[in-house]
Formats: C-alpha cells, sequence, structure tokens
C-alpha cells in the first residue's frame, strides 16, 4: 500500500448541488400542495390573455428549472472567477426580488398572488442557500 504525500484534496460539488435541486422541488410541491389543496389557495395567473391553472407539474417542473439555472450559473462562474460564491449570491439574489414581479401583477385574486409570490420565496430561499454551501473556491474545484 502506497501512501501519496502532499496530493491536494479536491472537493467535487455535484452531488451536494443535485441534492439541493431534490430539495428544492420537493419545497416548492410541498407548499403548493399545502397551500393549494390543503388550504383552497386557487393558484391562477394571466398569461397574455388567457388564464392558467398553476399545477403541481408546473411548480415542480419551474423549480426544478431554476434549481439547475442556478447551479449553471454557479458553475459558470466558478471556471471564469476565483471566488465565485459572492457574485453568484447577488445575481441570485437580485433574480429572486425580480421574479416577484410575476406572480404579484400576473396573480389572480389576493390568495393566488400571495401564494405565488410565496412558491418564489421558497424556491429562492432553497436554491440560495443551498448551492450557496457548494460554491468552491479556486484552490478547491477540480481544475482540468
Amino acid at each position: 500500500m502506497t501512501i501519496t504525500k502532499n496530493k491536494p484534496i479536491v472537493r467535487v460539488a455535484g452531488r451536494r448541488r443535485l441534492a439541493v435541486v431534490a430539495v428544492t422541488s420537493a419545497a416548492a410541491l410541498a407548499t403548493w400542495a399545502i397551500l393549494g389543496p390543503l388550504a383552497g389557495v386557487d393558484f391562477q395567473a394571466k398569461q397574455g390573455s388567457a388564464t392558467i391553472q398553476v399545477s403541481g407539474v408546473s411548480v415542480f417542473v419551474a423549480a426544478t428549472a431554476m434549481a439547475f439555472a442556478g447551479w449553471g450559473l454557479l458553475a459558470l462562474l466558478e471556471r471564469r472567477t476565483a471566488n465565485a460564491r459572492k457574485p453568484w449570491t447577488v445575481v441570485a439574489v437580485i433574480a429572486c426580488v425580480l421574479s416577484l414581479g410575476s406572480p404579484l401583477t400576473g396573480g389572480i385574486g389576493i390568495g393566488s398572488k400571495l401564494g405565488l409570490a410565496l412558491l418564489h420565496l421558497v424556491v429562492g430561499a432553497v436554491v440560495i442557500l443551498g448551492l450557496r454551501r457548494t460554491a468552491l473556491s479556486a484552490t478547491e474545484r477540480r481544475e482540468p
């Protein structure tokens, strides 16, 4: 058995980030289920001239897509900067705050508006807090 000294420890964030995606999707779906079917909030929104019903499937797909988008941006910033955590967090918080405009203007009824805004905040909070913890510094990431 050979022991190698001075070999750097390399962190790979893939599994932890995938867990963040799963938790994000589950949290969004749980929030929708509690507010919608259980509490009776009717998730309706205007989309152009049409009215859409926001279903659990659309909540799951949107939350999963946003978590993967956050992961992608973090990975890109890690490749381009020495410390991606701070700029990624700033961009993610701004994106989360700006996303609140859609449910607050497009939701039909106060319950729907507040419920949709809460969904945006839940997804934003889980993605921001979860992925921020997985950000790798230049010394921690695996360089090709």
